[in-house]
């Protein structure tokens, strides 16, 4: 049959039948190559895309560092979520800028500062010193080889090197720094009334047109945010260490094989008598120095009592005064050379004179513990935890391998992976987008991987998950439970907007009583005039930082202008706690100037530089902004799967 239908495919008619299937064929195919269905866009910066995957999770970490910053005050309802998205985004594209900057300019790093940068990273440290294993491991947990992550470090610190190229490029003139100091160290002389907000609250009975004109024109406070529920399996180190068992043969092993290290070091007693020397001395000084700590040397040899040169002659602010006693030292806590020197010195002996970069000492021993090993028992239960730690990070790491496989091969179960791994498949509660909470489900990478499609539309396994770089941590989840967004009904949420309501009548009455009395003011009414019940307050003259005031009030009144002879200097403002603030201020003292105001390195020039060197960077970066090609998609704002 096949040899047939072979013999009979020949000619144009099977020919053209060929060219008509593969015509839909190849422009199938040819979607992948062009890039039709490629991951949705949120911006493209000079040609480069910023991906909506990436903005969500960069936006999920600013929730996270808002809800850090605020603690007990943290609201998620409160917090503009489009406008946070747009900061987030405008970052991103900022970025994106700076680095096409630094690529145009051909910054570079050094290999050498890429190295000092990784090498010095507290993540990467063990026991004091860098760890290469944990390097690789913790990059492998990220998806990231060491060469890509090198290569974003290198480009982080490209940005930052422009950055100080521009910031560090202002100079600061003995005019500015004078003017800046006169304003800083201005004071003024105000007085304020406060108008508080309780007195302006009314209990009439709100309109109920007025309540849903509210309750529509702020519907994104009333908004539930899209929640959804999860199954997840977690792999804790600390779980595996509790589940470990050691026996005392084994910790009785490790204390045979790490006597060393569980050895309390010679520790000496010491006192010293110090002349300083600044190490640029020249030899002239250096040698004066040296002849009279060699003075002292010999009186003490002479029997001159060691306390009593050390109270009178030693240069040591912190131990003169204590006869030159230093209490007991341990090897690598004090200088190299002093170091060296204290611990070739017998006991009850005076050292040579000693040069270290401090100056000259004359140097002994009181007295010397020697080195010894801490007892079995007060190092056990160190022990036991040192093996059970260490056996649960080798358990850890096979375990986080296979249940990476299992949960692949099985993406719409975690039975499996549980099952064959002996873990117990957790239930969250309810979890929202932007929601605030302790523990792993809350970090960002988990959030944004429990509202992904491939979690939260496919049904799929997530990959394996570790949100924190120093912590050995692997989460696998999948949806259990969605909710769509919502808004909750006018009636569940109607006293709420009547106390809104309420609140907000309220401001506007004290707003415009300030407003009211400060026009009296400026026409000449004195305080007796307007206060009514109130009593003015009258701290006299006042700093930018005085305590005791309300920052409102402070802010105010370094704003409004000099008064003058024809006018005075009034203006109002509305505190923090909504009260209303009606602020006078009667004169201005400028801060103090010396006649020839040197600059140079002074505080207050440094302060100013770096002020003025942000304000260039901010320049040139909208410079660079304005010039580039900046193409905001509509995917800019979050949707709603």
């Amino acid at each position: 049959m096949l040899q047939v239908i072979r013999d009979r495919a020949q000619g144009w008619i099977a020919w053209a039948i060929i060219i008509l299937i593969s015509i839909p064929f190849a422009l199938w195919g040819i979607q992948s190559y062009l890039g039709i269905n490629h991951e949705p866009v949120v911006a493209t910066v000079n040609g480069v895309e910023i991906p909506a995957r990436e903005l969500d999770r960069r936006l999920q970490e600013a929730r996270l560092s808002e809800r850090e910053r605020l603690g007990d005050a943290y609201d998620p309802v409160a917090i503009d979520d489009q406008r946070l998205r747009a900061q987030v985004l405008e970052a991103m594209i900022e970025e994106a800028v700076l680095m096409d900057t630094v690529k145009r300019l051909n910054l570079r790093v050094s290999d050498q500062d890429v190295q000092m940068q990784i090498l010095s990273d507290p993540a990467f440290i063990q026991d004091g010193r860098f760890d290469k294993a944990t390097y690789e491991r913790l990059l492998r947990y990220q998806g990231l080889t060491p060469a890509l992550y090198e290569a974003q470090l290198r480009q982080r610190m490209s940005a930052t090197q422009l950055l100080r190229a521009i910031a560090g490029s202002e100079l600061i003139t003995r005019a500015e720094l004078a003017t800046y100091k006169r304003l800083m160290g201005q004071r003024r002389e105000i007085e304020y009334l406060r108008l508080p907000l309780a007195n302006y609250r009314q209990d009439r009975p709100i309109d109920e047109a007025r309540i849903a004109a509210y309750y529509e024109a702020n519907r994104a406070r009333f908004q539930v945010p899209e929640q959804v529920k999860l199954d997840y399996l977690l792999l804790d180190v600390d779980r595996l260490a509790v589940q470990v068992e050691v026996s005392e043969e084994e910790i009785r092993q490790r204390y045979a094989s790490e006597q060393s290290r569980l050895m309390d070091p010679e520790r000496r007693e010491v006192r010293h008598i110090l002349l300083k020397l600044d190490p640029q001395s020249d030899d002239a000084t250096a040698r004066a120095t040296l002849d009279q700590i060699q003075a002292i040397r010999t009186r003490i040899q002479a029997g001159e009592p060691f306390e009593e040169l050390a109270k009178s002659l030693s240069q040591d602010p912190g131990s003169a005064a204590k006869g030159g006693a230093l209490g007991m030292i341990a090897k690598g806590i004090m200088d190299p050379e002093f170091e060296r020197a204290a611990f070739a010195l017998g006991e009850g002996e005076l050292s040579e004179p000693v040069r270290s970069r401090f100056g000259y000492h004359l140097i002994q021993v009181t007295r010397i513990l020697p080195a010894e090993t801490k007892p079995f028992a007060a190092v056990r239960e160190q022990l036991r935890a040192e093996i059970a730690r260490q056996k649960a990070e080798e358990r850890f790491y096979s375990l986080a391998e296979r249940l990476s496989t299992l949960s692949y091969e099985h993406p719409d179960s975690l039975e499996p992976a549980a099952a064959e791994l002996g873990l117990t498949i957790e239930h969250s509660d309810w979890i929202s987008r932007g929601q605030g909470g302790e523990g792993i489900l809350y970090h960002p990478k988990v959030l944004a991987a429990a509202f992904s499609e491939e979690v939260l539309i496919n049904g799929h396994n997530s990959d394996p998950l570790e949100p924190e770089r120093d912590r050995l941590q692997v989460i696998v989840l999948r949806a259990s439970g969605h909710r769509e967004s919502s808004f909750k009904p006018l009636d569940e949420v109607r006293e709420t907007i009547i106390e809104a309501i309420r609140a907000e009548q309220a401001r506007t009455a004290a707003k415009s009583a300030a407003e009211e009395i400060a026009e009296r003011l400026r026409e000449g009414a004195d305080w007796l005039e307007v206060a009514g019940e109130l009593k003015p307050e009258m701290p006299g003259l006042v700093e930018r930082q005085s305590p005791g005031l309300p920052a409102g009030v402070l802010d105010l009144a370094f704003q409004l202008p000099p008064p003058t002879a024809e006018a005075a200097s009034i203006g109002t403002t509305i505190l923090e706690e909504g009260d209303a603030a009606v602020v006078r201020i009667k004169r201005i003292e400028d801060g103090p100037v010396a006649d020839q105001e040197a600059g140079g390195f002074s505080p207050e020039s440094l302060i100013l530089a770096q002020i003025l060197g942000r304000e260039a960077y901010t320049s040139v970066l909208n410079e660079l902004k304005a010039q580039a090609k900046i193409k905001r998609n509509q995917l800019g704002k979050e949707e709603q799967p």
